[in-house]
């Protein structure tokens, strides 16, 4: 069998714990190294270190000062997109292969069931944002029907589910996930909208896709998108549908008028209404924003690890 490929996780917050419990607990193929913040009591640090992950509260140049480090091959950013290029230029001198999972976009948009495999041997790899997880695979699924004229998605989140890091990256979350829906879902323009939602008791992750296309085949996109729900689903059971696709013919005689893009449209609107409900590994199951990232950012980085063994055994 195959020794596992170690790797290491900086960000002691939500996204960061879920990442590492998930990986202790489901993967085959990862190992869990190292686990770096820059708080000595965060939960996440302390938990590291009741499980026997080996911690340290110096941030990267901790992580870079442990014996562990030079066995360690992917390393996970789970900090902010500010902060990630300095770490992204620190690991990628010392030849480690980076997942970033903030907004900060230094290397390329990945989303697994859509271009999950283009990106393999890339050094870095940005897994968008977690909206972007949700609803791009959607976008993409319409766009292989019929082009893409606009597409917007909103992703409310519990406002319990987001730490410090996630409201820090708002203006970069809205930015990066808006160019992803065009860059890899394919739409001609794209907008994102995020919403914290403070209901109590908390609400599970909801995401609403809208596109608006041409005139085209409504069972080819309905199927089209029911498949792509279904991918998602093998790594995030929690995945799914609300309702039905749903659609509207927007007539020549009543166009609408797309503000951002100074254009009328006339066509197909396609609205599609999602859940998202959490694996619960850290928070509970309404945080769906953190098993959706967590659980994309862990499928890139085995499939990473699975092709670099293949280059060693070749």
């Amino acid at each position: 069998m195959q020794e596992k490929t170690k790797v290491a996780i900086i960000g002691s917050g939500n996204i960061g714990t879920d990442l590492m419990i998930k990986i202790m607990r489901l993967s085959k193929v990862l190992h869990m190294s190292a686990f770096v913040g820059i708080d000595a009591e965060s939960d996440g640090l302390r938990r590291a270190a009741r499980l026997g992950v080996k911690v340290t509260a110096c941030g990267i140049d901790g992580l870079v000062a442990l014996p562990e480090f030079s066995a360690i091959e992917i390393v996970f950013d789970a900090t902010s997109a500010g902060a990630h290029r300095r770490h992204s230029d620190i690991l990628l001198k010392h030849g480690k292969r980076v997942i970033d999972l903030t907004p900060a976009a230094i290397g390329p948009y990945t989303i697994p069931p859509v271009n999950g495999d283009a990106n393999l041997d890339a050094p870095n790899v940005n897994m968008v944002t977690c909206g972007g997880q949700a609803t791009i695979p959607i976008v993409a699924a319409i766009h292989s029907v019929t082009p893409v004229h606009y597409g917007e998605i909103v992703a409310s989140i519990a406002s319990k589910s987001a730490g410090p890091g996630t409201r820090a990256n708002i203006d970069e979350f809205t930015e990066t996930t808006s160019q992803a829906i065009m860059d890899v879902g394919g739409a001609r323009r794209g907008k994102a909208i995020i919403v914290l939602n403070p209901a109590e008791p908390p609400l599970m992750m909801r995401d609403t896709v809208y596109c608006l296309t041409g005139d085209a085949d409504t069972d080819a996109i309905t199927a089209a998108v029911e498949n792509m729900v279904a991918q998602v689903r093998t790594y995030v059971p929690g995945y799914r549908l609300k309702q039905p696709v749903q659609f509207e013919r927007i007539g020549h005689n009543s166009p609408l008028r797309i503000a951002e893009m100074d254009e009328a449209f006339s066509g197909l609107k396609v609205s599609v209404f999602l859940e998202v409900e959490g694996a619960a590994h850290y928070l509970p199951a309404y945080a769906g924003n953190l098993d959706i990232m967590t659980s994309a950012a862990m499928r890139t980085a085995e499939k990473i690890a699975l092709r670099m063994a293949e280059k060693v055994a070749a």
